[in-house]
């Protein structure tokens, strides 16, 4: 085999590494965590009734019954609760079984990995209600947004279950707009999830196509998400149905028959045309942890310096301003890029990818000790990254940057730039880093499409985007061997006319997998509210292409 010059520069690195950064699944430092939606998220329902959280004991007999004017129905249905033959003029605590979700995650040095989900169940308090002299009440409200599925509601007294019935929960789902041209984006709000791996996805299909999945761990059972408009001229179907990740498709026959799931109608009405590519970024939302990859190396420990940036995130080719203070004075030091390179195709051999600093830049501190510089993000992979300023081996001060993906810009002949789309070239060779083929939004039927991406990184969170195509979950691609630059290629198909192509992130499972990873390697539509990656500091978007078919 021919030794390049970058493979003997990673062999080279590599042997003067730590097994720590080399085995990245069983990284003795590694740190498990569990990640409850960040507090300033937006779109996480508040606890049900009155949020009261409440404990009571539930004695084995002498429980008697309450009676509930239905049970099930969708959130927002009146019911009405009372109860008779209980104490007289007393006033009795009513009660509401929920849950809090999570999900789960391995931290490591040099990686993150996703490894499940768990929920908290609880009780909260529905209301105070006072018994008549008959020992009777009553008490009409409405189902609360919540989880859907079984809800025991008790009454207590002085902390000890005297009566009960329950509820469940059913789910429901709406769009908007119901009409519009292809390309239009539709909302969709899926309410009634469940807190359990059965009920607390759904698999999202267009006409009984795959669009991909939608969770609400963190949004209380509630889900709004995007997709787009696609197809013929005509009405399309829009479902939401039970699945973890694809749909269970006998749901009647299983234990959890009541979260079947629902479909609406959506009528495309016109063809406008493709419009541009878009990108777009979850919310921000303050992280519920400070590690970040790449971090861990030893700073000196006499170091007195301080980094400050201009930004902390951005994409490739962004420029940051780097502030250090603290240095000796008129000393020269490097700034450096704190990178990975790899594959996760050989990680069952032990070795899955090797730490590769990068000098960025020489500087010179002045007679204060300061360096005032700029820095630009560097064309390799996405993700967070260590920026330090060194002086020989040692690291005196350094940032955590991220960086984002972003659609690769091709140029055509005519100096036109087109996002993200182009025809592919004739070779099978890998492209370069400079043209992913000959940019274009119209192509026929059979030919071969590329869509690039830069910026796309290497955990488990951000190595991989799938792929669908006028709402069909196609595949997935990754940037991790290719140092960030990803193109996917795809054949054009269907009727003449415009057609969209979407890319969405995926928690990637294959390689390490761990035991309870379900929703894997599927897209993830619920990104901007239900991706574990938010409460790390992750920014992982939605991509939105379209294109015209011509004859």
């Amino acid at each position: 085999m021919k030794v390049t010059k970058k493979v003997a520069l990673r062999i080279a690195v590599a042997a003067l590494l730590p097994i720590s950064l080399i085995a990245p699944a069983e990284a003795a430092d590694s740190l498990d965590v569990v990640l409850y939606a960040p507090a300033d998220m937006k779109g996480v329902p508040a606890l049900p009734f009155t949020g009261e959280t409440i404990k009571f004991s539930d004695p084995i007999s002498g429980v008697g019954p309450l009676i509930i004017s239905k049970n099930q129905g969708q959130i927002g249905s009146e019911i009405t609760i009372s109860g008779t033959g209980l104490k007289a003029k007393t006033e009795l605590t009513l009660t509401w079984s929920t849950a809090k979700g999570a999900w789960k995650a391995q931290l490591l040095p040099n990686s993150v990995n996703y490894t499940g989900y768990q929920w908290d169940k609880f009780s909260v308090v529905l209301a105070k209600v006072t018994t008549d002299a008959s020992g009777a009440f009553s008490f009409a409200t409405t189902i609360p947004e919540d989880f859907g599925g079984p809800h025991d509601i008790y009454a207590t007294l002085d902390g000890v279950a005297v009566a009960k019935t329950g509820i469940q929960v059913t789910p429901s789902i709406s769009v908007t707009p119901n009409r519009g041209a292809v390309g239009t984006p539709i909302t969709i709000t899926y309410k009634g999830m469940g807190p359990n791996l059965y009920t607390a996805g759904i698999s999202v299909l267009w006409d009984n196509n795959f669009a991909g999945e939608a969770q609400s761990i963190w949004t209380r059972g509630t889900s709004t998400f995007q997709i787009y408009a696609a197809g013929k001229i005509g009405k399309h179907l829009v479902c939401g149905m039970d699945g973890i990740g694809v749909q269970y498709m006998n749901i009647n026959q299983s234990p959890v028959p009541y979260a079947g799931g629902d479909c609406v109608d959506f009528m495309t009405t016109r063809d406008n045309g493709p419009a541009a590519a878009t990108i777009t970024y979850p919310q921000d939302v303050t992280p519920t942890t400070t590690q970040r990859t790449l971090m861990n190396e030893q700073i000196d420990p006499t170091s007195k310096a301080v980094m400050t940036t201009s930004k902390t995130s951005g994409v490739v080719g962004d420029k940051i301003a780097v502030n250090v203070t603290g240095l000796a004075a008129s000393t020269e030091y490097a700034i450096t890029w704190a990178n990975v390179v790899g594959s996760r195709v050989n990680c069952t051999t032990g070795t899955c990818w090797i730490y590769s600093g990068e000098k960025l830049l020489s500087v010179t501190s002045d007679a204060t000790g300061k360096v005032v510089t700029e820095v630009v993000i560097p064309d390799h992979l996405g993700g967070f990254h260590a920026l330090q300023i060194k002086k020989g081996d040692l690291a005196q001060a350094q940032q955590s940057i991220f960086v984002k993906q972003s659609i690769f810009a091709n140029v055509d002949s005519s100096g036109k730039s087109i996002l993200g789309l182009a025809k592919a070239l004739p070779s099978k060779a890998p492209e370069p880093r400079s043209s992913s083929g000959t940019p274009t939004l119209k192509f026929k039927a059979g030919d071969e499409i590329t869509v690039a991406m830069k910026g796309v990184g290497w955990t488990q969170l951000d190595n991989t985007m799938a792929l669908t195509y006028d709402n069909n979950y196609v595949g997935y691609g990754c940037g991790f061997n290719s140092d960030g630059y990803m193109v996917i290629h795809l054949r054009a198909t269907g009727a003449p006319g415009t057609h969209i192509i979407d890319l969405h992130p995926i928690m990637y499972t294959n390689q390490p997998s761990f035991a309870n990873t379900q929703y894997g390697m599927l897209p993830i539509l619920s990104y901007n509210t239900d991706f574990l990656g938010l409460a790390l500091g992750y920014k992982q978007p939605a991509v939105h292409f379209e294109f015209q078919i011509v004859r």
